[in-house]
């Protein structure tokens, strides 16, 4: 029987562990990766238990804690043992960001689940050389703004080193007073987890991209390999000093993961209605979809 006491607090030391495991069982959504958890570890309280060569991840935010299913190979009775668990802990949504294989599978296992797709955590994925190219009609107005930022602004790409690595953390704070993070609370975690991410680049394996206007940081992205023919984007922050920096930020990492990848995963939209626009606007290739298990009655 599963217990609370089996779940240890997610680590930086833990990076090797993930890593092997992930080899093993790649994942497709983001918030299951070892970045993604140590980011937002502050926020999300993220804890595992490996169990019979499968793990078993968990969240806790304000209070509320949900269950991941399984990772790792199918086995019906840790999977049952997994949702009895979370029905005992968790609130009315126990477990979360099931994919749609494992939705499948479940249903087999236990029919009388209530398991609903879960639109607002969809990841949106590009294919690199679209973002890179923006070649046609349905890309018209972003190669606009694009061009209007080439021709007005005096600008250059570097990536994000340990040379640099300051003064993206002095970026961050023009941001974050720019947004109000201290008045917004979402925005404020994301500063923490943004600011995580410089911090230990290196440990997490991160890549990293500056634009600068007029010298100074307009602009950053900030990613990694994700599976063999996918990257992943964590972080886009740009200031407002110059029409069409985000749009320029994104063309720039598309054009350096073109030599390696096929497709971008930009994560999802949490359900913001002008995020979702600004996504939907890219022309995604495709969605990672998820679902979650809801409790009826």
């Amino acid at each position: 029987m599963l217990s609370a006491d089996d779940f240890v607090p997610v680590t930086i030391d833990d990076r090797g562990f993930f890593v092997d495991h992930y080899a093993q069982y790649p994942q497709t959504h983001s918030d299951n990766t070892f970045t993604n958890m140590l980011c937002w570890n502050h926020f999300a309280h993220y804890r595992y238990a490996a169990v019979n060569g499968s793990v078993l991840i968990s969240s806790t935010i304000d209070g509320t804690t949900r269950f991941r299913p399984p990772i790792g190979p199918r086995d019906p009775d840790l999977s049952k043992a997994l949702i009895r668990f979370a029905y005992r802990e968790s609130d009315k949504e126990p477990v979360v960001l099931i994919d749609p294989d494992t939705t499948s599978w479940i249903h087999g296992l236990c029919p009388a689940l209530n398991i609903v797709a879960d639109r607002d955590h969809f990841e949106y994925v590009y294919r690199v050389k679209d973002l890179a190219a923006l070649s046609g009609g349905p890309y018209l107005n972003i190669r606009r703004q694009l061009n209007r930022f080439r021709k007005n602004c005096a600008y250059c790409v570097e990536p994000i080193t340990a040379e640099n690595r300051e003064e993206v953390k002095y970026f961050l704070i023009k941001w974050c007073e720019w947004k109000g993070c201290e008045n917004e609370r979402v925005l404020a975690h994301e500063k923490d987890a943004v600011f995580y991410g410089i911090d230990h680049f290196l440990e997490l394996g991160l890549s990293g991209l500056i634009i600068r206007v007029d010298q100074n940081i307009g602009a950053i992205s900030l990613y990694e390999p994700f599976t063999a023919d996918t990257a992943l984007v964590h972080f886009e922050k740009g200031l407002p000093d110059c029409e069409g920096i985000y749009k320029a930020i994104n063309a720039e990492t598309a054009s350096v993961l073109l030599r390696n990848f096929t497709y971008l995963n930009r994560e999802s939209d949490l359900g913001v209605p002008g995020l979702r626009e600004a996504k939907t606007r890219y022309h995604p290739h495709h969605m990672v979809e998820v679902y979650s298990i809801k409790k009826t009655g």
